[in-house]
């Protein structure tokens, strides 16, 4: 059997003529955080401190001579890097084994007999960049760095979100494998179902010895208690297992995820030689993109049941990946799959994760979007990047096409709609830009390797150039103008076949910035809060969000901090529950965007120290099943019932035009039934409608626990009163850990937010932003929260107040 010894010890990294102990994997930057030399770059404006570390090159170095010395008992040994981040040297005993540009893939030498001094030397990326673009010639780019002449990930160079942080290392584990005979070097597990059955087909190639060339192997493979075996000819074999009455996996919300054990073991005269081993599930997969009288659909199909996507877009998690942990990957899909999303689209300026991540979508029903790792720039399709897209794409296809979450592969993100519409054209002069990568080599790797699953060229993408790349009515589409430039509720202005991109932009956590900026007096514009906002006139438009609403606070950050995440939470909410009542025309939305890197002011709902934002609450509610929202109709509103459930929703829903002062003008019940998969919209009875352009009256709709609220005018214009409420604080359990917050409103209270980690660092509420009518009251649960009593509570408590 084929033996493994992981490299993680005894590793060192060169530093002004010493050597520092180094973590492997890991990363420069991690180890001169542990040495102590650098300071850490998440912590005010550490950043600009740290840029030396990019400009430098830096060498690994390890001794191999005890390890070397177990390849004694086997015909071969390989030295394996699963991933190398990114321009490097090898070397073992003073002679050169290879070299790398390509962090997005791994690397095998044979280093049968060898001992020595292993060492990694890394040249800074920007170096190889720039000798990369000296060869190929210069390409437009939407940001200064030269990301797109290196095979790294892009937002390691920085992003409207994420810092400057371009590190190297060894990012992914390093070890030796000692073999004899044979090995497995790749599975391709083709996964379909048809009636009922299951079937697997594995398509599985191998390497042989010189000694194993003529040795006669077998292949043996078990699923679910059925079992195949073939003889090997060659080195490439095919195993077929059939499985009867499988159980199929689901998107969370519509079933189960049942998953099933794939062994393959590879043997000469019964010895076992390889093994190989993965869950898989069983699904029915399409992508519905027949032309219809609206346009062209892009409508995800999962087990023959037709799927409004619930989606969020997905960065890497932390700007060095090395740190994030399996642990880290589950926390944050969990909270994915709290808000009830059901999709996450792997974006593609980021990496392709690590399987923890693919696999925890796997178990939680997270649909996965895998976008190929291009973005936002013109990427050159000369060599040497050519061989390395091909070489990349290849095995991340193979090493991902297990997953049942996996349901469709997209070649870039926005460099479609880059070249129409960015001045690319004129600036390229005929020059390659990655047109071919996206329309010729991508769909012909998919093609070849992962058959079962759907490609689409691009995000946005319109499915030809016969329509503009972001056209609403064909293929997919990117929202950004309303965020830009336009107040949200501009998102009802078009119905797009599906938004794989939208967002809002808003602060983090008060508690995140407080550790991100110690000691420094906040405000929207102090150097801090300035050096962790990213966006181009992102502040500027902050503030234009929240005065189109409010009337802009002045000199008093608290509530700044608070408007602008509800300005965030109603934009998003305001585009979700448009595109939901118009299901199946809008067959999905992706938020942009789940999570952040570090702590900055962005468009996450779960900022970069794992807090939740009010957005996240607000993703709850308009992602679940059901959905009810008060939407402008052609008499004034309509009264919309999104049900996305298998069962039928028969409810009452009560209307209640409600005047500012509290005291109730009219109110209308309505027995109404939204059918499984569909949407209910009706008119609003006249009666209940308030006045066009008044300041006075307000409608609220209830069905159960679910409320939607529509004022006539924004909330500046309205007359709110002067909120008032009282405040009672419950210990529960006997930790004192976790305390029941009551709030009674005397008066209308509108989007009360309970923003706990102001009572404690660790503190979370179970509710985001709540409405109350005179006299009703509210329960929110916090933990985390020990002692706290009912003054500190209300110093945590905001609402809106009048103008």
């Amino acid at each position: 059997m084929k033996d493994v010894t992981q490299l993680t010890e005894g590793w060192s990294l060169s530093h002004d003529g010493a050597l520092l102990d180094a973590r492997v994997p890991g990363c420069v930057h991690t180890d001169l955080l542990a040495a102590s030399l650098i300071p850490d770059p998440f912590i005010g404006t550490n950043e600009n401190d740290i840029a030396w570390v990019a400009q430098r090159s830096w060498t690994y170095t390890r001794p191999l001579g005890a390890v070397g010395a177990l390849a004694g008992e086997h015909e071969r040994t390989d030295l394996v890097f699963e991933g190398l981040d990114t321009a490097a040297r090898i070397s073992l005993g003073g002679a050169e084994l290879g070299s790398t540009r390509n962090m997005h893939r791994s690397y095998r030498f044979d280093v049968t007999g060898r001992e020595g001094e292993l060492r990694v030397e890394f040249a800074p990326a920007h170096k190889e960049a720039a000798a990369v673009r000296e060869a190929v010639g210069e390409r437009p780019n939407v940001y200064p760095e030269p990301f797109q002449y290196i095979r790294k990930m892009a937002c390691s160079f920085g992003w409207d979100w994420g810092p400057t942080v371009v590190s190297a290392g060894v990012w992914r584990p390093v070890r030796l494998e000692h073999w004899s005979t044979a090995r497995i070097t790749r599975v391709r597990p083709l996964v379909t179902v048809e009636g009922g059955a299951g079937r697997v087909e594995l398509r599985v190639d191998l390497e042989r010895t010189a000694r194993g060339t003529d040795r006669p192997l077998v292949a043996r493979a078990t699923v679910a208690g059925i079992e195949a075996r073939a003889d090997v000819r060659g080195d490439a074999v095919t195993l077929v297992l059939d499985v009867p009455d499988v159980q199929l996996w689901w998107p969370r919300g519509y079933g189960e995820q049942p998953l099933y054990d794939v062994e393959l073991t590879l043997l000469t005269d019964d010895f076992a030689l390889d093994t190989w081993h993965r869950r898989v599930g069983f699904r029915t997969l399409e992508l519905d993109r027949t032309a219809d009288e609206h346009g062209t659909p892009f409508t995800f199909v999962v087990n023959g049941e037709r799927v409004f996507v619930r989606g969020v877009n997905w960065i890497p998690d932390d700007v060095l990946p090395s740190r994030i942990t399996p642990e880290r990957y589950r926390a944050r899909l969990t909270q994915a799959a709290d808000a009830n999303i059901d999709l996450v689209r792997v974006w593609g300026g980021g990496i392709y994760e690590d399987d923890a991540f693919y696999d925890a979508c796997d178990e939680l029903g997270l649909m996965v979007w895998q976008d190929f790792l291009f973005a936002c720039s013109a990427y050159p399709e000369e060599q040497p990047l050519r061989g390395e897209i091909e070489a990349e794409a290849r095995e991340n296809v193979v090493r991902l096409m297990p997953h049942p979450s996996l349901v469709v592969w997209n070649g870039n993100n926005e460099n479609l709609w880059g070249f129409r519409d960015w001045e690319w054209e004129d600036k390229l002069a005929g020059d390659s830009w990655g047109e071919g990568y996206y329309l010729g080599l991508l769909p012909r790797v998919v093609a070849e390797l992962d058959p079962t699953r759907p490609y689409t060229a691009g995000s946005p993408w319109s499915g030809s150039w016969e329509h503009h790349p972001n056209d609403p009515d064909h293929g997919t589409y990117h929202s950004w103008e309303v965020w830009n430039r336009q107040d949200y509720a501009e998102y009802r202005a078009n119905v797009p076949r599906f938004v794989s991109e939208f967002g809002w932009q808003a602060p983090p956590a008060m508690a995140t910035l407080r550790r991100a900026l110690p000691g420094e007096e906040l405000a929207a514009d102090s150097p801090g809060m300035l050096h962790h906002q990213k966006a181009e006139d992102g502040n500027g438009k902050l503030d234009r969000g929240v005065e189109r609403h409010f009337a802009l606070p002045e000199g008093d950050f608290d509530r700044w901090h608070y408007l602008t995440q509800v300005v965030q939470a109603r934009a998003v909410a305001t585009g979700i529950e448009h595109w939901r009542a118009n299901w199946p025309r809008c067959a999905g939305t992706i938020v942009w965007q789940l999570n952040d890197c570090w702590p900055v002011s962005s468009w996450s709902a779960v900022d970069g120290d794992g807090r939740l934002k009010p957005l996240h609450h607000e993703l709850r509610r308009v992602y679940a099943d059901r959905l009810l929202t008060l939407q402008p109709g052609a008499d004034g509103a309509d009264l919309v019932l999104a049900n996305q459930g298998a069962e039928p929703w028969t409810t009452t829903v009560t209307l209640r035009l409600m005047r500012a002062d509290g005291t109730l003008a009219a109110r209308v019940s309505l027995g109404l039934t939204a059918p499984p998969r569909e949407v209910l919209r009706l008119p609003v009875p006249p009666e209940a409608v308030p006045a066009t352009g008044s300041s006075k009256e307000y409608l609220v709709a209830d069905a159960g626990e679910l409320r939607a609220v529509h004022l006539p005018v924004r909330d500046r214009e309205f007359d709110y009163p002067e909120p008032r409420y009282e405040v009672a604080v419950t210990t529960v359990g006997g930790d004192r850990d976790t305390v029941d917050v009551t709030v009674t409103a005397q008066t209308l209270v509108r989007d009360l937010l309970l923003q706990a980690d102001r009572i404690a660092p660790g503190a979370s509420a179970d509710r985001g932003l709540i409405t109350l009518l005179p006299g009703e009251r509210t329960l929110i649960r916090v933990h985390g929260a020990r002692g706290a009593g009912a003054n500190t509570v209300r110093a945590a408590l905001f609402c809106v107040e009048p103008a």
